[in-house]
This record gives structure tokens, sequence and C-alpha cells, in this order.
């Protein structure tokens, strides 16, 4: 992922809306990606985003170059996903349940894999998330999650070992319309 150039954050972070707009052109499709993988809900993650980009306007002065810039806005992105999730599990009042995952678009193997990703625990979701979406490296994904590199690691692996898994017990049959529909291994179709 791209960083932004230092001057830019700075310019941003002095109040440059020009600046900051070029931020928001940089992140808003790549959290926007990641947010909707994990809620499961893209107009769920069309309104975190854009809380996500509130809060970073609200925090670009407190951003001190220690960590890519990236890894801070995720982390910020991550966190307001996390603060929505509780408030609307508070409203709701129901309990805590893996999110379906938002459509690919196209019928087969794309429903099977948000499937399968929507299978995962929300903490293996998060971790291949942040890796395999977003192609973050283990280091940046640690920074996100706050989390030791060998954690990040092992749900990673783990992750990735269920949904082999799961989609090995999946078989795509052809349904007679040229199309293919998905049938699990050993039950009927």
């Amino acid at each position: 992922m791209n960083e932004p150039d230092p001057a830019v954050i700075r310019a941003a972070a002095k109040g440059d809306t020009a600046a900051f707009s070029e931020l928001v052109r940089l992140y808003q499709e790549p959290v926007w990606r990641y947010l909707t993988r994990y809620t499961g809900d893209p107009h769920l993650a069309e309104d975190i985003a854009q809380d996500t980009f509130l809060k970073l306007h609200r925090r670009i002065g407190s951003y001190k170059f220690r960590s890519k810039f990236s890894t801070w806005v995720f982390s910020i992105a991550r966190n307001t996903a996390i603060d929505s999730h509780r408030s609307n599990a508070r409203r709701d009042r129901l309990p805590d349940v893996a999110p379906r995952p938002a459509p690919l678009g196209e019928p087969g193997l794309g429903v099977e894999i948000d499937e399968a990703i929507a299978s995962l625990s929300p903490k293996l979701r998060e971790s291949l998330l942040l890796v395999e979406v977003l192609g973050l490296r283990y280091r940046e994904v640690a920074e996100i999650l706050d989390l030791p590199i060998g954690t990040v690691k092992s749900r990673v692996f783990h992750a990735r070992a269920d949904l082999t898994e799961f989609l090995s017990d999946t078989v795509l049959a052809e349904d007679g319309d040229g199309g293919f529909t998905p049938r699990v291994v050993g039950g009927a179709s």
C-alpha cells in the first residue's frame, strides 16, 4: 500500500483541506473494502468508513510518524468497526453472531468464499483480511491489532486452514443451466 508524502500529512494536520482530501482519496477504497469484509455489510461499512475519516480528521494532529500512516488509519477503522458492533449489539440486544458476508456479485465460488470467511471467528477473520485482502505485512497487522507478530501469523495460519477445510467440504456442481451451484460433499444436492 502506498504511503502518503509526510508533507501532505503535516499539511492536513494544520488544517489544509486539500491535503486531507488527498488522504481520503488514497485510503477511502481500501478502508471501505476492509470494512465491507469485516462487517459483511457494504452499507454498514460505508457508514463506518465515514466515521473513520471523521475520527481521522479530528485526530490527525496526534499522528507521530512512529508507524506507517496506513497502519494508523486501519487501526482507526478497526476500532471504529468494533465500536459500531458494540453499539449495535447493545441497541439490538442480540447475541454476538458472525456477520453474513456481502455477495460478490458472481455466483459460484465467490459466494462460497464469502461464506467461508464469515464462518471464521472474528479474531481469525480480521487477521486474514488485513493480510490477504489489504496485503499488509504481518508486522503492520500486529501494530494495528496490538498483538505480537507470532499471534498474527498463527491466526492467519489457522484462518487459512479453516478456509481450506470449509472449501474442501464444498463442491461446485453444474446446475444444468450452464452455471454452478454449491453442493456439500456427501449431502443432498
